[in-house]
């Protein structure tokens, strides 16, 4: 029973996967042929939603559960809702950040490189995949696999850090400073950044934490805190990356 669980959780990852892959390639294509803004707006809201329900968990709020204050049970739930209102609280901040981007660029965007945005955004969906198998793989009691994947997602978020700060700010039509565009490019990604940054960091705790042995698959709250943390990272480059490389004409 625990295996088939394992490979039903497994299978439910990969296909929400698929099925983000499948979306960001409509987004590119929507992007490159009529650029509407509604369409775009709505394939982001749907990638959103499903990082934000199958990935993040956020049905797990709801869930009732042991009522004994000193239970691991009780102080897990306790310790989601902390976590939940630390995520809501720092949604502010890119919230704020992507109504700048429309407010002082309205329909229009930087000319910046759209392979490598699809490429970067590739690299981060992937990443989500990996942390989703390792959460997973904890909770099954897969030491090994767990820890083979939180170490491809530390990779990863490596990758994308490369991409963004190594490759796409060396190679951006302006440096920071120079106009309303440099102000929000390098804002909204800068930003974007250091949580990638913190993220790898989180990660390499846990998987720190994972090779000595401190999780089981029933108490392992910082693999799950991690990986909300991990995912909504992921959840806001899914709102920046249209923002930034889809959505309206060329300044």
């Amino acid at each position: 029973m625990i295996h088939e669980n394992h490979s039903g959780s497994l299978r439910q990852g990969l296909v929400v996967f698929i099925i983000l892959a499948f979306l960001t390639l409509v987004e590119f294509f929507i992007a490159i042929t009529n650029q509407s803004l509604l369409l775009l707006s709505i394939v982001a809201i749907i990638k959103g939603g499903l990082v934000m329900y199958y990935y993040m968990h956020v049905y797990k709020l709801g869930e009732e559960g042991d009522k004994d204050q000193h239970s691991f049970d009780w102080k897990m739930r306790t310790n989601r809702l902390g976590l939940w209102l630390f995520i809501l609280s720092d949604s502010f901040v890119f919230g704020g950040l992507l109504i700048s981007r429309f407010n002082l660029l309205g329909l229009t965007r930087p000319d910046l490189n759209q392979y490598l945005g699809l490429v970067v955004t590739a690299v981060l969906l992937i990443s989500s995949f990996f942390m989703n198998r390792a959460e997973t793989q904890m909770s099954n009691g897969d030491q090994k696999g767990f820890l083979i994947s939180t170490a491809v997602t530390m990779v990863l978020g490596v990758g994308f850090l490369a991409g963004v700060v190594g490759v796409e700010w060396q190679n951006a039509p302006f440096s920071v400073g120079d106009s309303a565009y440099s102000a929000v490019f390098f804002m909204m990604t800068g930003m974007h950044a250091f949580h990638v940054l913190t993220g790898v960091i989180f990660l390499g705790i846990i998987l720190n934490n994972g090779r000595r042995g401190l999780y089981t698959s029933e108490e392992h709250w910082g693999v799950e805190a991690a990986t909300v943390y991990w995912h909504f990272i992921d959840l806001v480059w899914i709102l920046f990356y249209p923002a930034l490389y889809l959505i309206g004409r060329l300044a």
